[in-house]
């Protein structure tokens, strides 16, 4: 199967290689999709592409004008894609549902970490030979209680590591029913009520979007700590502003943010302007945010390059991408646990 690869870094060629094995002629750009770039699909059977990518109908448009038949997205989101568009030209889709969960869970926790014992601060202030340890205070994670909002594989993962330190973890899943170990289910309302910790672990969906907002936040704890590894856009981001203001949000941290496309995975360092909300983010204390790298571990991304192989394979095979489809109309596949960080 001929095939184009977008928003390729130079660290994914060595996982995609390995995983294709020369199978497929897979030609590998750096630039991200878009209607200008949609040109270097001529000619190709299948489009692999990104979180930053723009697969709007507008640029769907013109990959089906160019014969592409099938859609893979390196990522367990997918609402980059206009799936009713790629449905009415036929144009199968298929994403990366779970790509090593522990990966995600880990950095949750790292960010619990670091924003607890406050580690940023301690290290700039040693670096400027600032020994003082005044204003490092934190707390113990034992006995505190851990609300894990998606009990998918990465949801159940983090509640494994926060039960291992001594948490008293409690999750909350709508569409999940199965038992889940380390933690007890209960209500969101009682969750967001009684919750020390909050740890998102959900696909961003319509259903999902600004899930947590002043109606929702208004219910936390005061001084909650509020981490988000999975949408930017299940936060409100203005109304988590708000609530770190009046210190109802007591630590945020996060690896996605509302509005990254087009921020995100690249170097806007000199930029003149610079986006408002995100710098207003930033100058806080209480606050750490790293560049969508939950997934960033060679582990992961040697399954995600192994699963966006299989699934051409599958296809040049006719076959469905089964439990990975995610066309317009599912295919009647409906995947039951998926992994919730949105790469």
């Amino acid at each position: 199967m001929k095939a184009v690869a977008y928003s390729i870094r130079a660290f994914e060629k060595e996982f995609l290689a390995k995983a294709n094995q020369k199978k497929h002629d897979i030609t590998l750009i750096s630039n991200p999709l878009n209607v200008d770039t949609a040109a270097y699909a001529a000619g190709k059977d299948a489009v692999i592409v990104f979180t930053n990518d723009d697969v709007s109908e507008t640029v769907i448009d013109k990959l089906a004008a160019l014969g592409i038949k099938y859609i893979v997205t390196r990522s367990v989101g997918t609402d980059h894609i206009d799936k009713e568009t790629a449905s009415k030209y036929g144009i199968k889709l298929s994403n990366v549902p779970s790509y090593s969960p522990k990966a995600i869970a880990e950095h949750a926790v790292a960010l619990a970490f670091a924003l607890n014992r406050k580690l940023i601060k301690a290290d700039h202030k040693t670096h400027h030979f600032d020994f003082r340890n005044d204003e490092l205070i934190g707390f113990n994670f034992w006995g505190k209680i851990v609300g894990i909002i998606g009990l998918g594989d990465t949801g159940r993962e983090a509640a494994k590591l926060f039960d291992g330190m001594g948490c008293r973890v409690i999750g909350y899943d709508q569409s999940i029913i199965d038992d889940v170990p380390f933690l007890s289910r209960v209500s969101l309302d009682d969750l967001l009520a009684a919750s020390d910790i909050i740890s998102i672990h959900l696909p961003l969906t319509l259903q999902t979007h600004h899930l947590l907002q002043t109606s929702t936040i208004d219910m936390m704890k005061r001084g909650v700590m509020l981490i988000n590894t999975s949408g930017g856009g299940i936060i409100n981001t203005p109304d988590v502003l708000t609530a770190l203001d009046n210190g109802l949000i007591g630590y945020l941290g996060l690896d996605v943010y509302e509005f990254e496309k087009g921020l995100f995975f690249e170097d806007h360092e000199n930029d003149l302007v610079k986006d408002p909300l995100l710098s207003d983010l930033l100058r806080r204390d209480n606050v750490i945010i790293t560049p969508h790298q939950a997934y960033l571990t060679r582990e992961a991304l040697q399954e995600i390059a192994d699963q966006t192989i299989k699934k051409l394979d599958m296809w040049q095979q006719n076959k469905c991408a089964e439990d990975t489809c995610t066309c317009d109309k599912n295919c009647g596949h409906t995947a039951t646990k998926q992994s919730s960080a949105i790469l």
